[in-house]
């Protein structure tokens, strides 16, 4: 079994216990978020936290963020497996990829929690998340992501190439093999921002990422 930082598997076994939770409570698993920011960093390893049908919203739909800190939107590729992936043999995840799309991440920023563990071990930020369709094709190189709010630009960046997007997944994959968890045909996997905006109370949100698609959602109390 491949080893992982012990500072990561101990953020992840606490984070898994509340995933279990949800599920428990009726929820059902949607997939993963990866996180590649220096906030949720924990050595050399990138962050994953969990997707279940607690926090995914319907395109279109509204995300009531009374009390939240710091709100923020994230542009990000959303990836959706075709089937399984052998917890060990990583490189099988690429293969996997079934799909391509757009997702529209809203994550709170606000301190605590601020150390890396607290960060992965609270589910690395996650509030919500919206998707829109997927195609079945691997994202062209060369394409720009972009973040609308109340129907202006707010920021665009460029997407990272398809074959970085794809080592994502296979770090993902490792990860969650040293976790006794794994990959699974139906997954999303949400590959980290592309651009990120801060947005408040009354905002209108898209995510645009050209022949990738487009998704909203409005922020309300």
């Amino acid at each position: 079994m491949t080893s992982i930082d012990p500072r990561l598997a101990a953020a992840l076994a606490t984070q898994f216990l509340q995933w279990r939770a949800t599920l428990g409570q009726g929820a059902t698993r949607i997939g993963w978020k990866l996180g590649v920011g220096d906030r949720e960093r924990i050595g050399d390893e990138l962050a994953i936290g969990h997707l279940t049908t607690a926090t995914h919203l319907e395109p279109g739909a509204a995300y009531h963020g009374g009390g939240a800190g710091d709100l923020r939107a994230d542009a990000e590729v959303a990836f959706e497996l075709g089937r399984d992936v052998d917890p060990n043999d990583p490189a099988d995840a690429a293969a996997a990829i079934a799909g391509v799309g757009v997702a529209l991440e809203i994550v709170d920023l606000a301190r605590p929690p601020d150390d890396p563990v607290s960060v992965v071990a609270a589910n690395v930020f996650h509030r919500a998340v919206a998707f829109g369709p997927f195609q079945p094709a691997r994202p062209a190189d060369g394409i720009r992501g972009r973040l609308l709010v109340n129907g202006r630009t707010r920021a665009s960046a460029p997407v990272p190439a398809a074959d970085e997007l794809a080592g994502r997944v296979q770090a993902a994959a490792r990860l969650l093999g040293a976790m006794g968890e794994r990959l699974e045909a139906g997954d999303r996997i949400i590959t980290g921002s592309v651009v990120q905006v801060a947005v408040t109370v009354g905002d209108q949100v898209v995510a645009d990422l050209g022949p990738l698609g487009r998704v909203d959602l409005s922020i309300q109390p």
